[in-house]
């Protein structure tokens, strides 16, 4: 058996998808993209190593899934891998993109049988379409469509990228630099996930379960005079506002924590510290949608919300309509999945003493259901 590792590239943003959920993180069953490709091709070898190149905002999350190696993606192809390649120590290492997610294991044979010394291994399909370019047809018999996974002799690959240019994949890398490029036969199984209506085509994804997912947030800020009051995304008319890094929405800060809790991706503090001066009065509203794309572009959307306001002052019930449809607005749900309680502290401690406001909040989530598309 070779030495040979794996690496998959996936910290793209998903520009050209189509929907708030990027595809590494769309769920089949209960499990990421990126988790069931990394899984079904671990079941095809015994690789040395495994390594998930990602987005360097989601690796914390990642991590908690499963025991691979991670790694903070960057701005290019070059990068990532560069970057990737710094935790690989076999012989041969075999790249793909975690859009090719449909891979198959004779694919995968004919890569490894194929691997030689300075050599990079390509899938490729030959194009059975007539084919234009500049607006006459051409020869497809001399086309190739070539796909990932590649499989790269590594000492090479490393020493290629340190003097690489602009890439596509690495078998443009090899050809580029006068190394050789072996061609096997590609797979109709390896089509890369592009547009979300790639989504129908790939056989090998099943639609994601109803695991519903909830979080608890709690906040609370002291008045302070002469600033205005903001709570639930709502000006509200008060002589003192919160004591606050930011304009102090005590009830959307108790929201985010909802949702970074529903979703393991930590606190509103560890996002947005009060110690950056980038937050200094910020607009909370802001700051929510940031955290819902956030939630969004891993996996999860937003089933339904509860918030408890207790406050002795001010009186929330005149301002209780506009919150809600502020919230719901916000949180792109029907106002049916939000509910919005107040109560008072009964004169209890410092909220009794009409010092301040304290907000809990529940958020519930579900894994996106790309099926209904």
């Amino acid at each position: 058996m070779r030495n040979i590792s794996l690496i998959l590239l996936g910290a793209g943003n998903s520009t050209r998808f189509g929907l708030p959920t990027k595809k590494q993180w769309l769920y089949i069953g209960n499990i990421p993209l990126w988790q069931f490709v990394a899984n079904r091709l671990k079941e095809y070898y015994n690789f040395a190593q495994i390594v998930v190149v990602g987005n360097k905002n989601e690796l914390k999350l990642m991590q908690k899934f499963d025991n691979f190696i991670f790694v903070a993606g960057g701005n290019s192809r070059q990068e990532s891998l560069t970057n990737a390649l710094k935790h690989i120590n076999s012989d041969f290492v075999l790249v793909n993109d975690i859009a090719r997610c449909c891979v198959d294991k004779n694919l995968i044979d004919r890569l490894i049988s194929n691997a030689k010394e300075n050599s990079c291994v390509t899938p490729a399909i030959k194009v059975s379409d007539t084919t234009y370019f500049d607006g006459k047809p051409i020869n497809r018999d001399k086309l190739l469509r070539v796909q990932t996974p590649q499989l790269s002799h590594t000492k090479t690959l490393k020493e290629l990228l340190k003097s690489a240019t602009d890439f596509t994949d690495e078998s443009t890398l090899f050809f580029n630099n006068n190394k050789k490029v072996i061609f096997v036969e590609g797979s109709k199984e390896a089509e890369k996930l592009t547009y979300k209506d790639d989504l129908k085509l790939l056989k090998c994804l099943k639609p994601p379960i109803s695991e519903p997912k909830t979080g608890f947030g709690v906040d609370i800020h002291p008045f302070i005079d002469n600033k205005q009051m903001v709570l639930c995304g709502v000006n509200i008319d008060s002589p003192f506002g919160f004591k606050a890094h930011s304009d102090g929405d005590v009830a959307i800060h108790a929201i985010i924590d909802a949702l970074l809790g529903a979703s393991s991706l930590g606190d509103i503090g560890e996002l947005f510290p009060d110690t950056s001066e980038e937050y200094k009065g910020a607009d909370s509203k802001e700051l929510l949608k940031e955290v819902i794309k956030l939630v969004k572009g891993v996996g999860y959307e937003i089933t339904n919300c509860d918030i408890t306001i207790v406050a002795q002052t001010p009186k929330i019930s005149p301002y209780k309509e506009q919150m809600s449809k502020q919230l719901a607005k916000l949180l792109d749900i029907n106002e049916s999945r939000l509910n919005i309680k107040a109560t008072t502290a009964e004169k209890l401690g410092s909220i009794g003493r009409a010092e301040g406001v304290m907000v809990y909040a529940t958020a519930t989530l579900n894994y996106y259901n790309w099926e209904r598309l």
